[in-house]
């Protein structure tokens, strides 16, 4: 008895093919939150350093929004809803 040979058809999609990246997370201005709090938030969440988590704040602040992370879209998703957990306007949304 004898064996045919196994074959494989390989499909590739049409057109390029993305991952999923990069999604963004948004910090809107607003009129509730101190310049310090939105400041303090930023080193909390993302552990950045004083002087990046400022530099965001002063975008929020004179900018009326900055982008603070970037990423999947489940984890801007779980840094947006970790946001209004502290009490911040944030979105996400796709970059680009």
């Amino acid at each position: 008895m004898s064996l045919a040979p196994v074959t494989e058809e390989v499909v590739t999609p049409e057109g390029d093919v993305a991952p999923d990246t990069p999604w963004v997370t948004i910090v809107w201005n607003d009129p509730v939150n101190l310049m310090s709090y939105v400041t303090f938030v930023l080193q909390q969440h993302f552990g950045y350093d004083r002087a990046k988590a400022e530099k965001l704040m002063m975008l929020v602040h004179t900018e009326g929004r900055a982008v603070v992370s970037n990423g999947t879209r489940e984890a801007m998703e779980a840094d947006t809803e970790a946001l209004h957990g502290y009490g911040l306007w944030a979105t996400f949304r796709k970059d680009g």
